[in-house]
Formats: C-alpha cells, sequence, structure tokens
C-alpha cells in the first residue's frame, strides 16, 4: 500500500514539504478529490506553493520522483 511510501516521504522531506492526507469517505476529502480531479484511490497530488497541481500519481507512488520534484519546487 501507498502509506509506508507516504510515512518515508513524510520523514524524508521534513519541512521541505506538507503531506496532507484526506479520507474520500468524509467531506473534505470528497471536496478535494473533486478539486484535484481525482479519479482513482490512491492519488498523491503534488502542488506548488501556489496551490496549482504540478504532479499527479495514480495508484504507485515512485518516491524517487516525489522526492525530486518537491525538492526542484523548494529551490
Amino acid at each position: 500500500m501507498a502509506k509506508p511510501i507516504v510515512d518515508g516521504l513524510e520523514k524524508q522531506l521534513g519541512k521541505q514539504a506538507q503531506v496532507i492526507r484526506l479520507d474520500i469517505t468524509q467531506a473534505l476529502g470528497r471536496e478535494a478529490a473533486m478539486r484535484y480531479g481525482v479519479r482513482a484511490v490512491p492519488t498523491f497530488v503534488i502542488l506548488d506553493g501556489k496551490g496549482d497541481v504540478v504532479q499527479r500519481y495514480n495508484g504507485f507512488l515512485p518516491a524517487g520522483k516525489v522526492k525530486e520534484q518537491v525538492r526542484s519546487l523548494a529551490s
């Protein structure tokens, strides 16, 4: 599952990125899913500092690519 990967990313990225987990069975999660075009679970969305979608991963989460993307945004 994605949880161990996301947990690891959260620790490795530290203060470079904020990880927010949403449950699509809850109102806030459904609202975010609609706003960001989530069509599959799990989906991982990377936003820039303005809140614009930079990357979206459905299903398997490539941790290395996510770290690289986040670090490039933080520079």
